[in-house]
């Protein structure tokens, strides 16, 4: 059990309760919470899809992914199903009559549903909270440009206030990213070189082995960059670059955030570097090259991997470059932070010369862990040196049990903490920067090819080497 207070109780309203992320996430997540004792005993899930169901029905499709313990033994009578059109009035007056006091409405739907379903919820009065808390969470990607992210906000921001909406990115569940500030903000050691005199540049990755595989009609309307780079890597650049803030306050820690975000200079389309993967082998599977996927067009310009130089402004950080790379269809599952500090003033040892720097890495998955490199003496009578390692993984000092992710961030969303969640100027300021990029592709170019199964495309590389730099393995 956990010693967190229980939530509040609250009828969670999920729209599209027979998706992969309901069945895959969201519900085995509840499950976890409840089995720790963090949910009240009258929280309600209503599931809402346009598919013939039944509660029976929906608790047998969800039985197949979820653990039955003790947790999910206990959510299942709780577990209620809605047939309604996302677009229809008369499903939110449905809606309205199973609701009362405290709510949380989970849109795990198509991004065209976002507006829609928050106006409908406006219009039938399920916004209003004066007889409980009324919360939207809206998944990603939150606009597709810096104009329609600005749009949308504009208008769920039309039917409530900033405080009742949360842009969840669930990377921010993650014990590793929570634990940046706490490996920042509590450790006097690091937060004394964590500047531009002792840091010399820093690497964020997010790589995937697998392949575009059913999500071929999604992806190739986004992309890399539109679906990992303004939302996700942004908000591990937030965390890694922020200003310390002047309380744990969610306001405080995520108006710093933006401060982060709001300094990085847009992306020049030479600071930018794009991909496709073709055909080849990851592990023992020969897969197809992306064009040759389902639902992808035989003509598609949609990158599936890219890569970034950013400049931050501030007095911290101005002079160090923050490179980002994200890309499916790579050689190794592989999201980390690499801050890799400069080289010591005099070389006063004897060294080989590709012996590496010291350098901080905080692993996020799949093991999430930090790692400390640095130089030590070689045992023998001679000064030698040699790169060692100190190494700490969550899963050796901690119980982490099965858990999806999402846990920490239903919590935060049922107890009202908006720490881990974006803000409207945080998802706005990601597309400001990126956006140059994005009208620079869409106006010409191919995205280069590279081998299913490799690190990336050759230009990639080349984007670190023309500043006599290298990016960390993958591993």
């Amino acid at each position: 059990m956990s010693d967190a207070e229980t939530a509040p109780p609250a009828t969670l309203v999920i729209f599209g309760a027979l998706g992969d992320l309901t069945k895959r996430l969201l519900v085995p997540a509840l499950a976890n919470l409840q089995r720790e004792g963090l949910l009240a005993d009258d929280t309600t899930l209503l599931g809402v899809s346009y598919h013939d169901s039944d509660d029976a029905q929906l608790v047998d499709v969800l039985d197949e992914f979820v653990e039955n313990d003790a947790g999910w033994d206990a959510l299942k009578p709780k577990v209620h199903y809605l047939k309604g059109d996302f677009t229809d009035p008369a499903a939110y007056q449905a809606i309205a009559d199973k609701v009362k006091g405290n709510a949380v409405f989970y849109l795990a739907t198509a991004p065209g549903f976002f507006g829609t379903i928050v106006d409908r919820l406006g219009e039938a009065g399920l916004l209003d909270q004066k007889d409980g808390f009324r919360r939207v969470v809206i998944e990603k990607p939150f606009g597709t440009d810096l104009a329609s992210a600005q749009a949308l906000n504009k208008q769920i921001l039309a039917r409530g206030g900033e405080d009742q909406f949360y842009r969840i990115d669930h990377f921010l569940g993650k014990e590793t990213v929570q634990n940046i500030m706490v490996a920042r903000f509590g450790n006097a050691l690091l937060e004394a070189v964590w500047n531009n005199r002792y840091v010399d540049h820093v690497q964020i990755t997010a790589a995937e082995t697998v392949t575009v595989g059913t999500r071929g009609k999604f992806y190739d309307a986004t992309g890399a960059l539109r679906d990992m780079v303004p939302n996700h890597l942004f908000q591990l650049l937030a965390m890694i670059g922020m200003e310390p803030p002047n309380s744990s306050d969610a306001e405080a820690i995520r108006t710093e955030k933006a401060k982060l975000i709001a300094a990085v200079r847009p992306i020049a389309p030479e600071d930018a570097a794009r991909g496709r993967y073709q055909a080849g082998t990851i592990g023992d599977e020969t897969v197809p090259a992306y064009r040759e996927e389902s639902d992808v067009a035989p003509d598609s310009r949609t990158e599936t991997y890219v890569a970034l130089k950013l400049a931050v402004e501030t007095w911290r950080w101005t002079g160090v470059p923050f490179y980002l790379r994200t890309g499916k269809g790579l050689t190794a599952r592989d999201t980390e932070i690499v801050v890799q500090f400069r080289e010591v003033p005099v070389a006063l040892f004897p060294r080989d010369d590709a012996l590496p720097p010291n350098r901080l890495v905080l692993q996020i998955q799949p093991q999430e862990g930090i790692s400390l490199a640095f130089v030590a003496k070689k045992p023998g009578p001679l000064m030698e040196t040699a790169p060692v390692s100190m190494d700490f993984r969550y899963a050796d000092a901690f119980e982490m049990g099965h858990r999806t992710g999402y846990e920490t961030l239903l919590y935060d969303v049922l107890i009202g903490d908006q720490t881990l969640f974006q803000r409207a100027d945080q998802i706005e300021g990601g597309w400001r920067a990126v956006q140059p990029v994005l009208d620079a592709w869409a106006a010409e170019g191919e995205p280069e090819g590279y081998a299913a199964g490799s690190a990336g495309p050759a230009s990639a590389d080349a984007l670190l080497e023309r500043d006599a730099r290298a990016w960390h393995a993958l591993s």
